[in-house]
C-alpha cells in the first residue's frame, strides 16, 4: 500500500457551518439555480450529491444475541479513533453584469457557493492596451477591503452574502464612460492555497465586443476544476462608441477601428470543485463473554456507504497478521490466507454501521484497516489499527489514545510480509556498508588509498545500497487487494530511489526543434503512443509545456499557463493519460534556470514578473548584467537571453516546488528533464526532487569537452568530473545527460579513433564509466541535431552510436528524428535485445578491444558488441555466441 497523508488538510477542517452534505440546501441569490454536488473519492467524475443507494444488510438473530451479551458484559477496552477523509465538493462560480439603477452604473458580481476564504486577484485592461498586461483599476472602482498588489493588480476578499452564510461574492462598480475594455481575474482560496483560472490563464470578462479571443476570453461553455476548463458568457451587446485610454492615440493603432459596443448585461454560472476534509470516527470496544470467556469486539463507525473491515489477529508483539479461528462474522471472505474481509452492517436508523467479532483468548491483538472503496483505505498514523484483546496486554492502542491520526491510503499491488530472515540480511548489508565507509574515510584521511581503490569501494557501496533498497521495497507489513488479477499481474521492477527509476528505463525524446509548428503536437504524439510503447520504450520526454516567448518553450513566461504552441492544457492532459495507458512514464521538461519577465522596471529593464508567480527583481540573480537583479549572486553560469532566477531565495524555491507538485498532480508527469542545470547549484535540484518525488529525473549539464590545439584530448576526466560534481550536489537524486560520452563518440567515429572509447583503466570514458546509474546516454537531441544542428552526430554513423549506448550501462535516450526514420527497425531490434537480456543502468562492461578501427566489449556476460570497420569476434570457450543484430560497421551477439 502506498500511503498518502492528509494531515496538511486538517488545519482547513474547521468551519462555522458543516460543509455541503447530502440533501443540504445551500442558501443562494434568487437569480441563481444551482446545488452542491459531491464527487466520488479518487475520481473526477461528477455525480449527484445524493448518497449512493447501499444494499442494506442487517444483523441476523445470532449477531443480535451476541450483541445483547456484549451490552450486558463489563468492557475492559474502549477507544474512539477520529477519521479524517477528503471529499471533493462541487459548487458554483458565477459572474453577472447588470445595471445598478440607483447608482447609475454597471455592476460586475463574482461569487462562489463553496465555503472558504476566497480572494479575487484582479486587474483591468484598457481599450488600446497591447499584450496581456494588467493595470490596476481606478480607486473609485475598488470595493472596500481591496489591497493593491504592486502596480498592476488588486486583491479583494469575497464577503459572505446576506442571502446565505456559505455563499461568497464581491461586487465591482463600473463606470460606463470609462475606457476599460475588460476585467481580468483569478480566484484564490486562501484556506487551501488553490488558484482557479481559465485553462491555465487569467479569466477575462470583456466589457466591449471587439476583444480578440486569444483563448483566455471567457465565452466558451465548459466546466472546470482547479486550473479549470473553458468558461463564460452569452452576452447581450449594445452599440456604442468607446473612448480610448489615450485620446490622441495614433491612427495606426486604429487601423482596425470599428464600432465598439458595451456589454448590456450577462449572467453565467459554472461548476467549481474543492477538496474538503470530512471528519468521521470509529469506536472499538472489547469485553469478555461471561459464558464462553471469548473476547467480544464491537466496531462501529459513522462512515457512509459500504465499509469493509480488512482484519486479522496476532499472537505476540511482532503483530504478524493471521486468520483467527472461527466462527467468523457471516459473509466474511479470506484474503490471501493472511486476512479476512467483513462488511459492516447498517445500524438501525441508518446512521453508520457496525459489526461484532468473536475472538479466542489465545490472541493478544486485533489488527485492521478500513476499506471505503476500491482505491481508498483508512489507517492509523500510516500503520494498521491495533486493539489489545486483554486488560493486561502490554501493547497499547495506536499512539495517543483518542487522538489517533488517520491517513488515507491509495490501494496498490503489494505482497505479503517477508520472512524475518530478510531483516537480518539487510542488517548485514547495512553493517557492511558502514565498514566500507569507515574504510574509505580512514584511508582517505591518511592519504594511503588510491583513487582507483576508493572508486571500487564507492561502487561496492552503491551495489549494496541498491540491494538493500530492493529488499526494503519488496516487503511491506500490511495487506491490500491486488489492483489486477493474479493472471494479469506483472512484476514491478525494483525502484532504487526517487529520481533514478528502476534501472531498466529506455527513454524517447518525444519531439524535435520543429514540433511546435503544427500547433497540435500533443495530438500527433497521442496518435503514436501505442507504436512508441510497442517499440520497447518505457519513458517519454515531452517538450516544455508553459507559455513561452520562444515557440519551442525554452523561454518560459507564465509558468501556470500551459497553453503552448504544442497544444492546450487539456490536450496535454489527454496525451499524458494516453501515454500512461500504454505503460509509458512521462517526463516534463522543466526550465527552472531562467524566466522571461512580464513588465519593465523604472529603468526600462524587463525584470518584473506577472501571472500567479508575480515575483519582483529579488527573484533575479545580482550578477546577471542584463537584468538588474536584486537577489544574491548566481550559484552557476548565467544564461544571458533571459533573467536568471535566484534559487537561493526561499520564496522562489517555495513557489517552484509548489509549481512542480502542481504539474505532477494536475498533468500527471512522472518525472523531470531539467533544462540548463549549469545555471544553478545541484543542491537546489535535490530540494525540488525531494519535494516532488519523481520516478525519474535528469539534468542537462552541457559544457565543452577538453581540447588541445583543436584536437580532443583522450583524457576527459575533468569534463565528466564536472558532471559528476553536479550529480553529487543533488545527492544523487537526479541523473545527468552523458555529454562526455557523446563527445568522445564524435571523435572516435569521425576520425576512426575507436581507442578513445576506453579510458586509462579500460573502462568507458564517459560518465557511464564512473557513475553509470546516473548517466543518461544519448547521441542526439533537439539542440545538437534537428534543424538547429549545434553539434550534430557524425552523419551516417548514427547506428554505431545506438549500438553502443543501447548495449552499455547507463540509461539510453533515443531521439525522435531517429526512431521515426529509416533507422527504426534497427533501433527497435537493439531495444528488444536490451530488454530481452535485461541490460540495465548498472550492467558491467568488459572492454575486449579498443583499437584504431574497432571497439568491442562484453556486457554482463550476456551481450557482445563491436562498432567500427575493424574485425572482431567474441572469444570462444565455455560460452557460445550467436550473431543477433548486424548493420553498417556494427555487430551485436547474444550468449546462448
Amino acid at each position: 500500500m502506498s500511503t498518502v497523508s492528509i494531515e496538511p488538510l486538517h488545519r482547513y477542517s474547521r468551519r462555522e457551518k458543516p460543509l455541503c452534505r447530502c440533501r443540504t440546501k445551500i442558501l443562494k441569490p434568487s437569480s441563481l439555480n444551482f446545488s452542491p454536488k459531491l464527487l466520488s473519492n479518487g475520481t473526477t467524475i461528477f455525480c449527484n450529491f445524493k448518497p449512493p443507494r447501499v444494499h442494506t444488510i442487517r444483523a441476523g438473530s445470532t449477531d443480535t444475541a451476541l450483541l445483547e451479551t456484549f451490552k450486558t458484559a463489563d468492557g475492559f477496552f474502549k477507544e474512539t479513533f477520529p477519521l479524517a477523509r477528503t471529499e471533493t465538493v462541487e459548487g458554483k462560480l458565477f459572474i453577472r453584469l447588470d445595471k445598478d439603477e440607483e447608482q447609475q452604473c454597471w455592476q460586475l458580481s463574482i461569487g462562489c457557493s463553496l465555503p472558504g476564504k476566497w480572494i479575487l486577484h484582479w486587474g483591468v485592461s484598457y481599450v488600446d492596451d497591447v499584450g496581456s498586461e494588467w493595470d490596476q483599476p481606478p480607486k473609485n472602482m475598488r470595493p472596500p477591503g481591496s489591497l493593491p498588489i504592486k502596480d498592476y493588480a488588486i486583491e479583494t476578499p469575497l464577503k459572505k452574502s446576506s442571502e446565505g452564510q456559505i455563499f461568497h461574492e464581491v461586487k465591482i462598480n463600473l463606470d460606463p464612460k470609462s475606457s476599460i475594455a475588460a476585467v481580468n481575474f483569478v480566484l484564490k482560496d486562501e484556506e487551501t492555497g488553490a488558484w482557479y483560472q481559465h485553462r491555465g490563464r487569467d479569466f477575462k470578462v470583456p466589457l466591449v465586443d471587439y476583444i480578440l479571443n486569444d483563448g483566455s476570453v471567457v465565452g466558451v461553455n465548459g466546466g472546470f476544476n482547479i486550473w479549470p476548463g473553458a468558461f463564460l458568457p452569452n452576452m447581450l451587446l449594445k452599440s456604442e462608441e468607446m473612448p480610448s485610454k489615450d485620446q490622441d492615440s495614433s491612427s495606426e493603432s486604429k487601423d482596425t477601428k470599428q464600432e465598439n459596443r458595451h456589454v448590456e448585461g450577462f449572467y453565467e454560472e459554472q461548476p467549481i470543485t474543492k477538496q474538503v476534509v470530512i471528519q468521521n470516527s470509529a469506536t472499538v470496544s472489547v469485553t469478555k463473554c461471561p459464558k464462553t470467556a471469548k473476547n467480544l469486539l464491537y466496531l462501529e463507525t459513522d462512515l457512509p456507504g459500504e465499509v469493509v473491515v480488512h482484519w486479522g489477529v496476532c499472537r505476540d508483539d511482532a503483530k504478524n497478521w493471521e486468520i483467527s479461528a472461527g466462527p467468523h462474522p457471516p459473509g466474511s471472505t479470506v484474503f490471501k490466507n493472511k486476512a479476512l474481509r467483513t462488511l459492516l452492517l447498517s445500524k438501525d436508523g441508518g446512521n453508520g454501521c457496525s459489526r461484532l467479532f468473536t475472538l479466542d483468548e489465545e490472541y493478544v491483538g486485533f489488527l485492521f484497516v478500513l476499506k471505503l472503496n476500491d482505491s481508498t483505505w483508512l489507517k492509523c498514523e500510516e500503520n494498521d489499527f491495533y486493539i489489545p484483546l486483554s486488560s493486561s496486554s502490554s501493547f497499547p492502542a495506536q499512539p495517543g489514545q483518542g487522538q489517533s491520526k488517520v491517513v488515507l491510503e491509495s490501494e496498490k499491488t503489494v505482497e505479503a510480509n517477508k520472512e524475518v530472515s530478510q531483516i537480518s540480511y539487510t542488517d548485514d548489508i547495512i553493517s557492511e556498508i558502514r565498514n566500507l565507509v569507515n574504510d574509505i574515510s580512514s584511508e582517505k584521511s591518511r592519504g594511503t588509498k588510491t583513487k582507483g581503490a576508493q572508486e571500487s569501494i564507492l561502487q561496492e557501496i552503491e551495489k549494496l545500497a541498491a540491494e538493500a533498497y530492493s529488499i526494503f521495497r519488496s516487503s511491506i507489513p500490511t495487506f491490500a487487494e491486488e489492483a489486477v488479477s493474479e493472471s494479469e499481474r506483472q512484476e514491478t521492477p525494483t525502484k532504487i530511489c526517487s529520481g533514478s527509476g528502476t534501472g531498466f528505463e529506455i527513454v524517447l525524446q518525444g519531439f524535435n526543434w520543429e514540433s511546435h509548428k503544427s500547433g497540435r503536437w500533443y495530438m500527433e504524439l497521442k496518435n503514436k503512443a501505442a507504436e512508441i510503447s510497442s517499440l520497447g520504450f518505457t519513458v517519454i520526454w515531452l517538450p516544455p509545456p508553459t507559455e513561452s516567448v520562444s515557440p519551442e518553450g525554452y523561454m518560459p513566461k507564465d509558468l501556470y499557463n500551459l497553453n503552448s504552441r504544442y497544444g492546450s492544457i487539456d490536450e496535454l492532459k489527454d496525451l499524458v493519460k494516453c501515454l500512461h495507458e500504454v505503460g509509458l512514464k512521462v517526463l516534463g521538461d522543466a526550465v527552472l534556470n531562467h524566466r522571461c519577465a512580464h513588465y519593465q522596471n523604472q529603468n526600462g529593464v524587463w525584470n518584473l514578473f506577472g501571472g500567479r508567480l508575480n515575483w519582483d527583481d529579488r527573484a533575479i540573480v545580482a550578477d546577471d548584467p542584463h537584468f538588474q537583479g536584486r537577489g544574491n549572486k548566481s550559484s552557476g553560469d548565467n544564461f544571458h537571453a533571459a533573467p536568471n532566477i535566484d534559487h537561493s531565495q526561499d520564496f522562489v524555491r517555495k513557489d517552484l516546488k509548489e509549481w512542480l507538485c502542481w504539474l505532477r498532480d494536475e498533468i500527471g508527469y512522472d518525472g523531470w528533464r531539467l533544462d540548463f542545470v549549469r545555471g544553478f547549484w545541484g543542491g537546489y535540484v535535490k530540494d525540488y526532487v525531494d519535494a516532488t518525488e519523481p520516478y525519474f529525473a535528469v539534468g542537462e549539464y552541457w559544457d565543452s569537452l577538453g581540447y588541445t590545439y583543436g584536437e580532443m584530448d583522450h583524457n576527459q576526466d575533468a569534463h565528466r568530473q564536472r558532471i559528476i560534481d553536479w550529480i553529487n550536489a543533488t545527492n544523487g537524486t537526479a541523473g545527468a545527460f552523458d555529454v562526455t560520452t557523446k563527445g568522445i563518440l564524435h571523435s572516435a567515429l569521425e576520425r576512426c579513433e575507436y581507442w578513445r572509447l576506453s579510458d586509462q583503466r579500460g573502462k568507458p570514458p564517459g560518465v557511464m564509466g564512473w557513475w553509470p546509474s546516473r548517466a543518461v546516454t544519448f547521441i542526439e537531441n533537439h539542440d545538437t541535431g534537428s534543424t538547429q544542428g549545434h553539434w550534430r552526430f557524425p552523419n551516417g554513423k548514427e547506428m554505431q552510436g545506438y549500438a553502443y549506448i543501447l548495449t552499455h550501462p547507463g540509461t539510453p535516450a533515443v531521439f525522435y528524428d531517429h526512431i521515426f526514420s529509416h533507422y527504426q527497425s534497427e533501433i527497435a531490434s537493439l531495444i528488444s535485445l536490451r530488454n530481452r537480456k535485461k541490460i540495465h543502468c548498472r550492467s558491467t562492461v568488459k572492454t575486449t578491444k579498443a583499437e584504431r578501427d574497432v571497439y568491442a566489449a562484453i556486457v554482463d556476460e550476456k551481450v557482445a558488441v563491436k562498432i567500427g570497420p575493424g574485425h572482431y569476434e567474441p572469444p570462444s570457450g565455455s560460452q557460445s555466441w550467436f550473431l543477433a543484430i548486424e548493420g553498417k560497421d556494427y555487430k551485436v551477439w547474444e550468449a546462448s
